[in-house]
């Protein structure tokens, strides 16, 4: 491991993962989307606030921010250990924007997004049970915690049978993002223990929603 680079490669996923990409779509309509619903500038809450299509191009856009810090790091150094922590600054910056007071989302697409450009064996096994909870059971909380703990589990399993081909450096980047989605959605872990968690309605979205 390069030290330097390590630093270069966070600080980069850091800035890649902070661009606003939900609050500034909302901009475009002239909506605030953090006076809405979660207050959060995913595309969940883009949902809730500016309707289908802009919820789910905030979804895609900050699914391609954690993809591209990986894919994008690992061009420049060749260094999987750098590409991981890329890939977790992504996370970190996606749900504590420098742009934005150090405020954001909740980081799954851009967890997602990451995972499949890491390892697209586990991101083939994360990514798919990731839109089952969120478009069947509709939380998207549980959808995007189960982002953080399933990139975990899908690594280690899938060292466990190539070591080669998953090497344990990719947990730099599974391990942290578990901790800064569950750090980041700690008010909706206590609804669901509460069994008050919202859930997503695919029908009738209406801007401006709680």
């Amino acid at each position: 491991m390069n030290l330097p680079n390590l630093i270069v490669s966070i600080l980069i996923g850091y800035l890649i993962g902070s661009l606003p990409i939900g609050y500034l779509l909302g901009r475009t309509k002239g909506i605030d989307v953090r006076t809405i619903g979660s207050g959060r500038t995913g595309g969940t809450n883009v949902y809730r606030a500016l309707g289908a299509r802009l919820g789910l191009l905030t979804g895609v856009l900050d699914f391609a921010k954690g993809a591209v810090s990986v894919l994008l790091i690992r061009s420049f150094f060749g260094d999987e250990a750098a590409a991981a922590l890329a890939g977790a600054a992504a996370v970190a910056g996606h749900n504590w924007s420098i742009f934005l007071g150090f405020k954001g989302g909740a980081g799954g697409s851009t967890a997602a997004g990451a995972l499949l450009a890491l390892n697209p064996l586990a991101g083939a096994i994360v990514v798919p049970i990731f839109v089952l909870i969120l478009f069947v059971g509709r939380i998207a909380s549980v959808a995007t915690l189960w982002v953080g703990a399933g990139s975990v589990v899908a690594i280690l399993l899938l060292h466990v049978i190539n070591p080669v081909a998953t090497p344990l450096s990719q947990l730099l980047f599974a391990v942290p993002a578990m901790v800064l989605i569950a750090i980041s959605l700690r008010p909706n872990i206590e609804r669901l223990l509460n069994g008050t968690e919202r859930r997503v309605n695919f029908k009738q979205p209406k801007a401006g929603a709680p």
